[in-house]
C-alpha cells in the first residue's frame, strides 16, 4: 500500500515535472545559446539541466517555483558546459561573424564591425555572472525584470541593478576607441 502510494507520487511528480519543462525550455534553450554561443552546445545543456531535474523529481512537489528551478539548474548546466575543457577547443557562435544578410560592407566598414564584435563579446565575458545571466535573460528571452527576478529568486531593485550596471559596462566599452 505504501509502495504503491510512493509510485503514485513519484509519477505526479515527473508528470508534473515534465510540463513545467516544456514550459521553459524554448526560454531557457535561447538563454543557454546566448551564454554558450552554439545552439548545439545550449542542447547538450538544456539536455543535462532535464536529467539533472528528472533525477530530483521527487522533490518537485516542495519546490515554490518550478521554472525559476529549472532556469537555475539551467544555467548552472551551461556554465559546467562552458567550463568543460574539451568545449574550449571549439570557438563560440560569438567568435563568429553572423550570418545575416545584408549588401556587402566597405573593407573599412567590415574592420570596424569586427572590431566593435571583439569589444563586445570580451565585454560580455567580463561582466560578472550573475549581470550577465540578467542581461541574456532580458535580451534574449523577452522576460520583464518582475519574470527575472522571481526567476532568479532576487528583488526586482537588484535585478535591476544587476541589468544597468551590465548596460553601463558594454556602452563603455561599444563607446571606447579601438586600441590600434
Amino acid at each position: 500500500m505504501v509502495r504503491a502510494a510512493l509510485v503514485e507520487r513519484r509519477r505526479g511528480c515527473g508528470e508534473q515535472l515534465l510540463r513545467a519543462f516544456a514550459e521553459a525550455r524554448p526560454d531557457l534553450l535561447n538563454a543557454l545559446t546566448l551564454l554558450l554561443g552554439s545552439r548545439d552546445d545550449a542542447q547538450d545543456a538544456a539536455q543535462e539541466a532535464f536529467l539533472k531535474c528528472w533525477r530530483k523529481r521527487d522533490g518537485v512537489g516542495g519546490i515554490y517555483n518550478l521554472r525559476a528551478w529549472i532556469f537555475r539548474v539551467g544555467l548552472n548546466s551551461g556554465r559546467d558546459l562552458r567550463r568543460n575543457v574539451w568545449r574550449q577547443r571549439s570557438r563560440p557562435l560569438l567568435d563568429r561573424e553572423p550570418t545575416i544578410e545584408r549588401p556587402a560592407p566597405s573593407p573599412n566598414e567590415e574592420l570596424i564591425h569586427r572590431e566593435t564584435l571583439d569589444r563586445l563579446r570580451a565585454a560580455l565575458q567580463q561582466l560578472r555572472p550573475e549581470e550577465r545571466d540578467v542581461f541574456l535573460l532580458r535580451q534574449n528571452t523577452d522576460r520583464t525584470y518582475d519574470e527575472i527576478a522571481r526567476l532568479r529568486r532576487a528583488p526586482i531593485g537588484t535585478v535591476k541593478t544587476q541589468m544597468r550596471a551590465a548596460l553601463q559596462k558594454l556602452r563603455k566599452v561599444l563607446q571606447e576607441a579601438p586600441e590600434g
